[in-house]
């Protein structure tokens, strides 16, 4: 796979996109997927880059979580902020990561995704529970580099 366009389609795009929306419904949270090329042999650094580049870092309550996925790398990070850090259990992430990893290994790059948005968005919603007064900060549209 040498494009990231060929990485997903644009139908299995949108269900990504869908389920950040229903992901971020009942939280003042905030969930982005960066999908790119190479992190040129870093991916916790390039990740940590794709996360301050997408502005993560202004989120009200710092509550944002970044998934990127380095294509051509086979290789990907979940990047929370410190305010969801702070809060979920030591081992939350690396239980979403092999969530992901387990379809991603058998090719189900969108049902792990998927799984991992919506296994981050229970996480915010049970720390940052929504208010009427939220809005969304962030783009849901999946970003590309």
């Amino acid at each position: 796979m040498s494009k990231i366009e060929d990485f997903l389609s644009a139908g299995e795009e949108q269900e990504i996109i869908e389920s950040i929306r229903q992901a971020e419904l009942n939280t003042s949270g905030e969930i982005r997927v960066h999908i790119e090329k190479t992190a040129n042999g870093d991916a916790p650094k390039r990740a940590l880059e794709v996360f301050f580049n997408l502005k993560m870092e202004n989120t009200k309550e710092q509550n944002g979580v970044l998934i990127y996925v380095a294509v051509e790398d086979k290789n990907f990070v979940i990047y929370g902020d410190k305010g969801i850090n702070d809060v979920v259990a030591l081992d939350f992430w690396d239980s979403t990561k092999d969530i992901i990893q387990s379809h991603f290994k058998s090719g189900n790059y969108v049902q792990g995704l998927v799984e991992g948005i919506l296994m981050s968005g229970e996480q915010l919603k049970k720390h940052f529970p929504y208010t009427n007064l939220d809005t969304n900060e962030l783009s849901d549209e999946i970003s590309k580099g």
